[in-house]
C-alpha cells in the first residue's frame, strides 16, 4: 500500500496554526514561517514598524536577487481568503505539500483557519514524492478537499501514476497550480487524469494567487500597462516590504482610489478580461542590438523532442554585448545524450538566430525548495560556461 512508504511522521504544525490564528486576530505579532531541520515548522514572532495590522511576513524566494519581506495584512488575508473560497465554491480541508516558508504554503494554513477546517501537512522529509503526497492525501477526512503545487509537482505525479495515486489526485475538488508557467502538455494530462486543477498567478504581494485561469478574483483587479507590464490592484495587497520604504514605494503605488502593484511580468488582457501571462518583462536579452525573447526561445527549445524543461538568460559577452545561453534537462541525461546535445550539431539549425551561444544539458534544471526554477543560479553557472566571450 502506498500509505505505508512515507518515512516519517508529518511535520507539527500546530505552532504554526497557534501562532497564526493569534496574528489574525490581533492577539499576537506578526508572524514568520520557516521550516526547521527536523521538518518542523518555526514560528518566529516579527517587528514590522510602520504596518498596522500586520499578521504575516513572508520573504520571496530570491531566483532573481536579494529576498524581499512582504508584510501581509489580516484584512489582505481575509480578502484572499473570501474569495478563493468564492471562486472554489466553498471551503473545505486542505493539504499542504508546500513549503511554509512560502505565500502558497502560508496560505494553506491560513485558508483553513478562515474555513475552521483541519490541514493535513505532507512529510516533505525526503522531498517531494508521489508516495508521501499519496500517503498525505488519504489523512484527509472532509468531503471537500483542496491542495495547492507547483508544475514540478504535478508532473512527478503523473508520471506513469499509481493507482492509489490517481485516487486521490481526482478526490481533490480542486488543485491550485502556480509557482511559474505550466505546459499545455501537462494540463492536458492533467484533464486526461480527472484532476481538477486551476493555474493561478500571483505573488507573495498579492497574498498568493489572485488569477485563476486567466480571470482575477473577487476584489482583485488586473491591468496591463503601454509597456506590457502587468499591474495587479485590490484588496489582496501586501501592505509593502519591510524595512524598505524605496523598494515599496517603487513597486506599489495608488491612482484614483485603488492601490496598484507592478509585477515584473508581462502579459496581455482580451476582450474577455482573460489575462495572459508572456513571461518576465527581465527576460528581454539585446544581444547584437536585436531584442530577443528568452521565454520565447525556451519555448522552443521546450518544443525539441528529448527535452523536459529548458530555462534561457542572457551572459555578458565581449561580441555580442549580451549572449543567449540556455540550460536544458533532458529525459535522457547519459553522457553521451548530453554531449550530444551540447554540440548543438542536431538542433541549433532549427532555431537559426535564436539558438543560444552557450548551453549546458543536465538531467533537471536546478531548482529552489518551493518548486520554481532557480534562475539565479542557473544564470551563474551559464556566465562562468560562457567567460564572457
Amino acid at each position: 500500500m502506498t500509505s505505508g512508504s512515507a518515512t516519517s511522521q508529518p511535520p507539527n504544525i500546530e505552532p504554526a496554526l497557534k501562532a497564526l490564528a493569534d496574528a489574525l486576530h490581533g492577539e499576537g505579532p506578526a508572524v514568520e514561517l520557516s521550516a526547521g531541520e527536523d521538518g518542523n515548522v518555526v514560528v518566529s514572532a516579527v517587528d514590522t514598524p510602520g504596518y498596522e495590522d500586520a499578521a504575516v511576513v513572508v520573504r520571496t524566494s530570491g531566483s532573481t536577487g536579494t529576498p524581499k519581506a512582504t508584510v501581509l495584512t489580516v484584512d489582505a488575508l481575509a480578502a484572499s481568503s473570501v474569495a478563493t473560497a468564492f471562486a472554489l465554491k466553498g471551503e473545505g480541508q486542505w493539504l499542504l505539500a508546500l513549503p511554509v516558508q512560502y505565500v502558497a504554503g502560508v496560505q494553506v494554513l491560513v485558508r483553513s483557519l478562515f474555513a475552521g477546517t483541519r490541514p493535513w501537512a505532507m512529510d516533505m522529509s525526503s522531498g517531494f514524492t508521489p508516495e508521501a503526497f499519496t500517503a498525505a492525501a488519504l489523512e484527509l477526512t472532509d468531503k471537500i478537499r483542496f491542495t495547492s503545487l507547483v508544475p514540478t509537482q504535478l508532473q512527478r505525479l503523473l508520471d506513469a501514476p499509481a493507482a492509489d495515486t490517481l485516487a486521490v489526485l481526482r478526490r481533490f475538488n480542486g488543485i491550485l497550480l502556480g509557482g511559474g508557467p505550466a505546459s499545455p502538455e501537462l494540463l492536458a494530462a492533467a484533464r486526461d487524469a480527472g484532476a481538477r486543477v486551476i493555474t493561478t498567478y500571483g505573488s507573495a504581494e498579492t497574498c498568493g494567487g489572485c488569477v485563476y485561469d486567466g480571470f482575477p478574483l473577487e476584489d482583485v483587479l488586473a491591468r496591463v500597462e503601454g509597456d506590457g507590464r502587468i499591474l495587479l490592484g485590490g484588496a489582496t495587497l501586501a501592505a509593502g516590504y519591510l524595512g524598505d520604504p524605496g523598494l515599496t514605494a517603487g513597486d506599489f503605488f495608488e491612482e484614483d482610489g485603488v492601490r496598484w502593484y507592478r509585477t515584473s511580468d508581462l502579459g496581455t488582457i482580451d476582450a474577455t478580461g482573460k489575462l495572459t501571462v508572456l513571461g518576465r518583462a527581465d527576460d528581454v536579452v539585446i544581444t547584437g542590438g536585436v531584442k530577443v525573447s528568452a521565454a520565447h526561445v525556451q519555448a522552443e527549445l521546450e518544443k525539441l523532442d528529448g527535452v523536459r524543461a529548458a530555462f534561457v538568460a542572457g551572459v555578458p559577452s565581449a561580441e555580442w554585448g549580451q549572449a543567449l545561453a540556455a540550460y536544458v534537462a533532458l529525459a535522457d541525461s547519459s553522457p553521451d545524450s548530453l554531449r550530444h546535445f551540447t554540440a548543438g550539431t542536431a538542433w541549433a539549425p532549427a532555431l537559426g538566430t535564436l539558438a543560444p551561444k552557450t548551453v549546458l544539458a543536465a538531467g533537471d534544471l536546478l531548482m529552489l525548495p518551493n518548486g520554481k526554477p532557480d534562475r539565479l543560479a542557473m544564470t551563474v553557472r551559464l556566465t562562468e560556461l560562457h567567460q564572457g566571450k
